[in-house]
């Protein structure tokens, strides 16, 4: 499934939610960034979790569980030379090693490669291989510490032994834990190129946790009590004592493994949180989509919400075709109800733009030259009638249909229709001075609503208001300076825009029997107020 996840670029202020913490840097930071954070993050991480395994060892067998006791003069070769040299030897070649795992398992990744199946078994392996290093060095350490306590005593060698287990299964788990946050940034990119897996669900990790925090220092606190009835040399005070440390271990421990298996989740859970917020706010452009970089069903999260997001940014860019494809209010009226065939008579103003002189046009000058004039010449026809709360209902060829009270009425349809016009002459005029057009302007009762097939069928009006418009457009075309309107229009536009009007001749139009009342503007837009700019008859 290539490029089923995405890792888009991220701005500065979000850094900290695209893996979940600020210590992972952003997906946009460049590859030499990643490879030194992740191997410094990794290698003080399995440091880390050695030295609480160390600590807890070194407590355990002081005082944690006294008898046999550690704390003999015969024993301060071994305590003072043997286990810290171990210990110091331990952490350098774990450090090395992991370092070279990493390095081998990562190559794809540090060279900026897009990763291949071999590429992904690679990078686990090498993390597996990380872990059985750490479980190897703590059992090494067992069997040194067995062997070098036994030749002094042997009844040390149990408790050396045990000890030295449960603190090796501790580091394991922590170590655990903190690669797989710290390899976030990995993991994303495997998830990007479509090489999904299924790593530890969420209920296998809350499961880990509760053993290594809490079960492990139980069967210590019941080997201490067990060990203790069956002992008649150990007292009370100190299977209190053993049993205080021990309590204290799984305490710290515990709180140190519930606070990474809570940042494992929370990470994932308030990426999508936020990006919710985003999508509450109206925001779903491509650049907000999460980083999925978790394999458990919380991945599956993010990749639900980047789907959802998508979706989202499908329909709103569906939405704004449909409005660009008939209009803002007919897209709305749609989408309220379920669109029928018919319509209902309305009272509605109509504006009717014809270009003059087309055929000519088109011999003089190439195709895309003329589409690019038609579309200058459209775009002020577009903004002057939704400026003025009006529908641009049809583009038929170099002509353009505008209605004003359909579908969604207004107060002054007559007088929005005549501003519209007004407003359209004039811009016509300065904007697009090698076009002219006649524009016409009628009212009255029209059919508004849908027709056409119930597989196909557009949002139109119908009635002799628009028949009207057209043929007034062609009078206009004798002086394509001022728009043309009808009596009826002029006379049901309110006072203020009705006096802007004024009548210039009385015509039969084409296909009528009566003469119409024809009105211009009383001065020519963007000219000065005097006798010489009046339209004459």
């Amino acid at each position: 499934m290539p490029g089923r996840f995405s890792t888009p670029r991220r701005r500065a202020s979000r850094i900290s939610r695209d893996y979940g913490s600020i210590l992972l840097g952003s997906a946009d930071q460049d590859t030499r960034r990643v490879r030194i954070r992740i191997q410094v993050l990794l290698t003080g991480a399995l440091i880390f979790a050695n030295l609480v395994g160390i600590v807890i060892a070194v407590s355990l067998g002081a005082v944690g569980i006294p008898e046999p006791s550690f704390l003999r003069r015969d024993l301060l070769l071994i305590n003072v030379v043997g286990i810290p040299v171990y210990c110091a030897s331990a952490l350098l070649l774990g450090a090395v090693f992991g370092t070279l795992i990493v390095t081998r398992g990562l190559r794809w990744s540090i060279n900026d490669q897009i990763p291949t199946p071999v590429d992904v078994r690679r990078t686990f392996t090498a993390r597996r291989r990380l872990m059985w290093m750490q479980f190897l060095f703590w059992l090494g350490a067992a069997v040194l510490f067995g062997f070098l306590y036994g030749a002094v005593d042997t009844e040390l060698v149990p408790k050396a032994v045990l000890i030295t287990l449960m603190c090796g299964l501790v580091v394991v788990a922590i170590s655990n834990l903190l690669t797989d946050l710290l390899l976030r940034p990995v993991f994303a990119k495997i998830l990007q190129a479509g090489l999904g897996w299924r790593g530890s669900s969420v209920r296998s990790r809350a499961l880990s946790a509760w053993l290594v925090g809490t079960g492990v220092p139980l069967v210590g606190i019941f080997l201490v009590v067990f060990f203790a009835a069956f002992s008649p040399d150990t007292s009370k005070m100190n299977v209190f004592v053993s049993v205080t440390v021990l309590t204290a271990v799984a305490v710290g421990v515990g709180m140190l493994v519930m606070i990474l298996f809570a940042w494992s989740v929370t990470g994932p859970i308030s990426s999508v949180r936020a990006g919710m917020a985003r999508v509450r706010g109206g925001d779903v452009a491509v650049e907000n989509d999460l980083v999925v970089y978790d394999a458990s069903e919380l991945g599956e999260l993010q990749f639900g919400f980047n789907n959802m997001v998508a979706g989202l940014r499908e329909q709103e860019r569906m939405r704004d075709l449909f409005d660009r494809h008939v209009g803002r209010d007919v897209a709305s009226a749609a989408l309220a109800a379920d669109p029928e065939l018919g319509g209902a008579e309305r009272v509605v103003a109509v504006v009717f733009v014809d270009v003059i002189g087309s055929t000519q046009l088109a011999i003089r000058r190439s195709p895309t030259e003329v589409v690019d004039l038609l579309n200058q010449f459209f775009g002020v026809i577009v903004e002057a009638t939704e400026r003025n709360d009006g529908l641009v209902n049809k583009f038929e060829g170099d002509a353009v249909l505008s209605i004003f009270g359909a579908p969604v009425g207004i107060d002054d349809p007559a007088g929005a229709a005549l501003r519209a016009a007004r407003e359209i002459a004039q811009r016509l005029r300065t904007e697009v001075p090698d076009l002219q057009a006649g524009i016409g302007v009628s009212y009255g009762t029209v059919v508004a609503g849908n027709v056409g097939a119930i597989s196909r069928f557009e949002y139109t009006v119908i009635g002799d208001p628009v028949n009207e418009s057209a043929r007034i457009s062609e009078s206009a075309k004798q002086d394509p300076r001022v728009p043309w309107a009808s009596g009826r229009v002029v006379d049901a536009a309110e006072p203020s825009e009705r006096t802007r009007w004024k009548p210039v001749e009385s015509v039969v139009l084409r296909g009528r029997d009566e003469p119409t009342q024809l009105y211009v503007p009383r001065l020519i837009p963007n000219a000065v107020a005097d006798e010489s700019d009046e339209v004459s008859p």
